[in-house]
């Protein structure tokens, strides 16, 4: 291989790769509103998952841009594990278009007869409309263009080799395989497209440079390696955007090993498919064929398996909030024994009511409207209030013992106090991001002083604190009663003779207030919490002595 032929595939491969991204950032601008909203709204049922991943991919001409918009959507909330995994399937479905349109038209059609021209088209309308949709669509158009003359100049470089070269080398039979795969999986990862590799591949191929079987293995290795771009996305991503990027790679993983151990099968099947096409199908189409058929078959591989993929990917790339909003002491077993079970409520209740009373700390001592912390704990003590509640209805619909009548309902009205406590302290956390810095040092302190009171409060009302007594925490709330009442007399004092802007009073009028509910329903959480235990203990003790004797 001369350098004049290097440097044309040199040449093809960068205008394939430049055509590639202008008419994928093209797609993007002019429809990426539509494409959105079909991420979000075709994922119903997963045969329209697949569908709409399989559909978008083939306008965008990219698997990696839908990849990463897929992990965006799960990294935001607005996509489950499940719609992202279907979505998946159709992708790796729909980006053998590329594959395609290279077999149909690169290899049928006089290209530059009509690439040359859409390039020229497509600018002109990109300068005369600007950056608007219409000038996105010259772009697309543009990119088309260029798309197909980097394959025009591919297949005139590989047509220079005059006769077909061996990669592997003297390599052959598993380690000839190996060597294929891992061409085509570098080639994708260097240049970030698997399409780019395939569109080698296939020009290698017509060119007669590659035998068609060991360009099928390096079609299976080019679909591998398009992994990589998910497993870039996902640096420092939450952990369902990690499990979609799991999936994503085992899904071409095991896709590829079936492809492989079927690829002789495959390749027959294929040849003799020949017969339904006008002309006699070259191979190019075949392997275009190839490409497509070992990807549907790998979804209807994994298609039976996705329930159960989707429970080993959420056992996995578990953060500390997952795990804590996990039950610790729940367990469906002890529903049974409905003293064992009250006493695993009660301490449930208690990992409840620790994260509610993090939550009024940490709004107390932020400055900022809302901190990542206290989002990640909301979301933490609403999944384990749930857990919890449906522990509770599973109780309510056993053979509780008459004593138990009381001691549920108070179950449930606690979780209701804490529930109530991290509202407020969201509440007090967003107006802390709205309180204009205190001028007056004589107020900042009586402010400052009255959040103290409250944390102590807050730090009392913990029935796990060693030591606890019931005493002591209505004490402090009496305390954040007092000075509550005293704050405010003050307040509006200074506010009626001018020293504090009507604004500020209403800021600070509305926090303290928080500030004092927070502390009453920690204070009856606490009461009924408690009573609990002492029920708990007494109920738990008992039954242990009737087993003894």
């Amino acid at each position: 291989m001369n350098l004049a032929i290097l440097g044309t595939l040199l040449g093809g491969v960068g205008l394939f790769l430049l055509g590639m991204m202008l008419m994928t950032d093209g797609l993007k601008l002019a429809a990426g509103k539509a494409l959105r909203n079909i991420l979000e709204n075709s994922t119903k049922t997963p045969i329209r998952g697949i569908l709409s991943g399989a559909l978008i991919t083939s306008v965008v001409q990219s698997s990696g841009v839908v990849t990463v918009a897929i992990i965006g959507f799960v990294n935001a909330g607005l996509m489950n594990l499940r719609q992202a995994i279907t979505i998946i399937y159709g992708t790796n479905i729909g980006t053998t278009m590329t594959s395609w349109l290279v077999a149909i038209i690169g290899f049928n059609l006089n290209i530059k007869a009509f690439a040359l021209p859409a390039i020229g088209l497509g600018m002109m309308l990109r300068l005369a409309k600007g950056k608007n949709k219409q000038g996105a669509m010259g772009e697309v158009l543009a990119g088309f263009g260029i798309f197909f003359l980097g394959i025009d100049v591919l297949k005139t470089g590989f047509e220079g080799f005059g006769s077909g070269i061996e990669l592997a080398g003297q390599a052959d039979g598993f380690l000839s395989i190996l060597i294929y795969l891992g061409i085509g999986f570098l080639l994708t990862v260097v240049m970030q497209s698997s399409s780019a590799a395939i569109a080698i591949t296939l020009t290698a191929t017509a060119g007669g440079v590659i035998p068609i079987d060991n360009a099928a293995v390096l079609v299976i290795g080019a679909n591998v390696g398009s992994t990589s771009t998910a497993g870039l996305a996902v640096l420092g991503a939450t952990p369902n955007a990690k499990r979609v990027a799991a999936a994503h790679v085992a899904f071409n993983i095991i896709t590829g090993l079936a492809a492989l151990l079927l690829l002789p099968l495959l390749l027959k099947f294929l040849s003799s498919m020949r017969v339904l096409f006008v002309h006699d199908a070259g191979p190019v189409t075949i392997l275009a064929m190839f490409h497509t058929l070992f990807n549907i078959l790998g979804v209807l591989i994994l298609w039976p398996l996705t329930k159960m993929m989707i429970r080993q990917l959420k056992r996995l790339f578990r953060s500390a909030e997952e795990d804590e909003a996990k039950p610790v002491y729940l367990d469906k077993n002890v529903i049974s024994t409905p003293v064992l079970a009250m006493h695993a409520l009660e301490k449930e209740l208690e990992r409840l009511g620790k994260i509610a009373r993090r939550m009024a700390k940490g709004s107390l001592s932020t400055e900022i409207s809302m901190s990542p912390q206290l989002a990640k704990d909301k979301a933490v003590f609403g999944q384990l209030e749930i857990s919890i509640g449906d522990f509770v209805n599973r109780m309510q619909r056993s053979n509780l013992p008459e004593e138990l009548d009381d001691a549920l309902p108070n179950c449930l009205r606690i979780a209701g106090y804490y529930a109530s406590i991290t509202e407020l302290a969201a509440m007090i956390a967003k107006k802390q991001g709205e309180v204009q810095p205190l001028q007056d040092e004589g107020i900042a302190e009586l402010f400052n002083n009255f959040k103290v009171t409250v944390v102590r409060m807050a730090k009392d009302s913990d029935v796990e604190l060693e030591g606890f007594n019931l005493e002591t925490c209505e004490k402090s709330l009496q305390m954040v009663i007092d000075e509550y009442h005293d704050l405010k007399n003050i307040l509006l004092r200074l506010s009626t003779q001018g020293v504090l802007h009507v604004r500020q009073f209403v800021v600070l009028q509305d926090m303290i207030s928080y500030m004092r509910r927070l502390a009453e329903l920690a204070a009856k959480a606490a009461r009924y919490l408690a009573e609990l235990t002492q029920f708990a203990e007494l109920k738990t003790g008992d039954e242990s002595e009737s087993e003894t004797s």
